[in-house]
């Protein structure tokens, strides 16, 4: 794995098309690598999750280039890894998954997803609101909390649209990203045993995956 962020912070101090040219052999050194670990992963996975046995390599992880079409940045390449274990459909699927981010000095375990449709948001909210204690059983557990220290990103301001103001919970609405992380070190990354070592907070994220799939496979059955 030190091959992998010795090269992201290269690439983040030369993020250009010459540079990336020239170490394109080191590159595909590094996606092996990546592919390696996202294999591993899934096979870790699938030991308490059998559907993420379904997917590919391919199904989870992306293309190192940006697309920079309608971004001010115009720098070509991303200066991190993703993999994103979604069982059973694959990284575009609106369920709840398993998240690698890797970047120096900024790696981090994450679950949920992001960027839902608005009426995927609203039946996710509406599942918190109408089952607050099993929720709250979930994520206000000590092994949860000591899994994850973050829950919910970028939230609103105030009260969602629909929901009372001065409901006890309402914070638990606010997220516009429903994910819980932890940070990692680098020196985490570079385990030997890394899926091993994140197994246990992967079986704790399983819990608040599950909670929300039950709500995303509801509606898209309602919705087909």
């Amino acid at each position: 794995m030190k091959e992998i962020l010795n090269f992201l912070k290269e690439l983040k101090r030369n993020n250009n098309r010459e540079w990336f040219a020239a170490n394109k052999e080191t590159y595909l050194s590094v996606k092996r690598k990546a592919d390696i670990l996202t294999y591993a992963l899934i096979a870790k996975i699938s030991e308490f999750d059998p559907e993420a046995a379904r997917l590919r390599v391919e199904d989870c992880t992306y293309r190192i280039y940006r697309d920079t079409r309608f971004s001010p940045d115009k720098t070509p390449y991303k200066t991190h890894i993703g993999i994103y274990i979604n069982p059973p459909k694959g990284k575009k699927s609106m369920r709840f998954g398993y998240y690698l981010h890797i970047e120096p000095e900024n790696c981090m375990l994450v679950a949920g997803n992001i960027g839902l449709p608005s009426p995927v948001m609203k039946a996710v909210r509406q599942s918190i609101f109408d089952e607050i204690d099993e929720y709250r059983g979930i994520v206000e557990s000590a092994e949860f909390r000591s899994a994850f220290s973050e829950l919910g990103e970028d939230p609103l301001k105030t009260a969602p649209k629909g929901f009372p103001k001065d409901w006890e919970f309402i914070d638990y609405l606010k997220p516009r990203n429903f994910c819980c992380s932890r940070s990692l070190k680098d020196s985490d990354l570079c385990r030997q045993d890394f899926p091993t070592y994140a197994e246990p907070y992967l079986r704790q994220a399983k819990r608040f995956i599950d909670f929300f799939n039950f709500t995303i496979d509801d509606f898209e059955e309602t919705e087909s």
